[in-house]
Formats: C-alpha cells, sequence, structure tokens
C-alpha cells in the first residue's frame, strides 16, 4: 500500500505540475477511495501541495518565469483565508464536502477545455490588485475547506482574465504552496497527523513536481497544458460521483 501510495503521488504530481496546480486536487479523492478518511486525508493533500509545488516554483524562479508582482495579491489572500476555511470544515459535514469538491472539479474542468481567448488578443501584462486579490480569497477558503492548495481555482480564473497559460502555471505553483501550508497548520492544530502518510506523499510529490515543472518548460505548448489538466479533472470528477452514489 505504502509503495502504490508513493507511486500515485510521484505521477500525480508529475501530471499537475505541467498547469502549477496541486495534485491533492486528485491525490485526495484517491485517497478516499483507498479506504483513508478524508479527515485524515485533507492535511496530508496540503502539505503534500506545500512541498510540491515549492519545488516547482524553484525551479520556475531559475529559469525566470515567475512574475512575483501579479502573484503578491494572490498569495496575501490565500494564505489568510486558507485558515478561515480549513476552520470552517468543522462545521460542514463530508458529504457536503465532498459535492463541493465534485463541482470544483467540474467548473475547473471545463473552464480548461473550452474557455478560449479571441483570435486577435494578446495576453494581459498588467496587474488588475483588486481582481487579483477577490481569486486569493475565493482559492484560499476553498483550499482550507477541501484541503487543496486552491490552483483550480486560481488558473480557470486567471486564464478568463487573459493571462498566458504557462505565466499561469509559474505564478499558480509559487502560491499554493502559502495557501496549503496555511491549512495544513489549522489542521494540525486542530487535530492528528498521520506523519508516516505525509511523508510518503510528500516524497513521492517532491520529486514528481520537480520532474513535471522541467518538463513543462521545455516540452509543451499553454493549449496542450490546459488540455491535460481538464481531462484528468473531469474524469477525477465523474470517479467522485460514482463513489458518492455507489
Amino acid at each position: 500500500m505504502d509503495i502504490l501510495i508513493f507511486g500515485i503521488s510521484l505521477v500525480a504530481a508529475f501530471i499537475f505540475a505541467l498547469g502549477g496546480i496541486g495534485a491533492a486536487i486528485i491525490l485526495i479523492p484517491i485517497m478516499v477511495w483507498m479506504g483513508i478518511p478524508i479527515t485524515t486525508a485533507k492535511p496530508v493533500g496540503l502539505f503534500y501541495n506545500t512541498v510540491s509545488l515549492a519545488g516547482a516554483s524553484i525551479s520556475n524562479i531559475k529559469n525566470k518565469l515567475l512574475d512575483f508582482k501579479t502573484g503578491i495579491p494572490i498569495i496575501v489572500f490565500s494564505f489568510l483565508f486558507a485558515a478561515v476555511g480549513a476552520y470552517s470544515s468543522k462545521f460542514v459535514s463530508q458529504k457536503i464536502v465532498l459535492l463541493i469538491f465534485i463541482a470544483f472539479l467540474i467548473f475547473s474542468g471545463f473552464m480548461f477545455l473550452f474557455f478560449k481567448k479571441k483570435s486577435m488578443e494578446t495576453y494581459r501584462e498588467d496587474r488588475p490588485v483588486l481582481k487579483l486579490s477577490l481569486i486569493g480569497i475565493g482559492a484560499g477558503f476553498l483550499s482550507g475547506l477541501l484541503g487543496i492548495g486552491g490552483g483550480g481555482i486560481i488558473s480557470p480564473l486567471m486564464l478568463m482574465m487573459g493571462f498566458n497559460p504557462k505565466k499561469i502555471a509559474a505564478i499558480t505553483a509559487f502560491v499554493v504552496p502559502f495557501s496549503a501550508f496555511s491549512g495544513f497548520v489549522t489542521y494540525w492544530m486542530m487535530g492528528a497527523i498521520n506523519w508516516k502518510l505525509l511523508l510518503i506523499v510528500s516524497t513521492g510529490g517532491i520529486i514528481g513536481a520537480t520532474l513535471g515543472t522541467i518538463f513543462m518548460q521545455k516540452k509543451l505548448d499553454p493549449k496542450v497544458v490546459k488540455k491535460i489538466l481538464a481531462v484528468i479533472l473531469l474524469l477525477m470528477a465523474a470517479k467522485m460521483i460514482f463513489i458518492m452514489v455507489g
């Protein structure tokens, strides 16, 4: 079981690092499907996102792909509201959390799959601070509530705003560790952590995310990145619906 979880975390981190999204969005449903309680899986997923995307961000910084100024408003507000979301989870039933999770997966998947810029437009280079701050608030709250990093809401919303997908991937990979760590610490303060599971999952995440980021930088077109993520997210949503119905 430990080897299987390590392998799944490595592959998931590699694939999701292609779009700068923390793979907890897929890893948590997989752990729940394997019989791990969601209350155990959520803090593990948050820490997994923290360490895996921190490694991806280091690679992006070295390759000068990261726009710090655009990411700062999202970082600040996602960090603050992740703790709020994690604390709020105490008052929300597991069924409601899973339903929100499914809606979250479907929204993100369809945004990546069907949202297209007008062909004559260029990617925007300005920094709308208010809109970016609102994205941070929403992403941070959902990050803490669901035990994910918030990348699945940051990326599609920035895509709608007209930013380059590769730029979005770099910014999201930089933002997610902050919100994820804030949520993780809140869960840690509220109860016990499965440290063995956390170590296994996080080790695979660091390796996979680093390799995925390098591959994305050198090999992939932004349109391919979008399609890969869309298919994975929608398949995972279908799987979660099957689990709930079953």
